[in-house]
């Protein structure tokens, strides 16, 4: 028989989050525990998420801000890659 071992990271990540689009460089950053967390942006916009894990071991991110505008995307256990509507990809990491 074939055993696997249990999973040793099943935590999503939690800590300081840093992201920056790629295109216009504008920056947004906040704290995150567990499931939940809120981010604001250089202009004062306060986005609000959500993460969840993956079977395979990945974190899905949903980000939203009071505008309607919606970040989404997925990471590893060291970058967190996003895309917006517009297509602009917004790349950052965890503390």
């Amino acid at each position: 028989m074939i055993y696997k071992r249990p999973r040793k990271h099943t935590r999503i990540p939690q800590g300081f989050f840093h992201l920056e689009d790629e295109k216009t460089g504008t920056r947004v950053s906040g704290f995150g525990t567990g499931e939940n967390f809120q981010l604001k942006d250089e202009y004062g916009n306060v986005w609000v998420g959500t993460a969840v894990r993956n079977p395979d071991n990945s974190v899905a991110y949903r980000i939203r801000d009071s505008k309607g505008k919606v970040l989404t995307g997925s990471s590893d256990n060291a970058v967190v890659t996003l895309r917006d509507q517009k297509g602009h990809t917004w790349k950052g990491f965890v503390d």
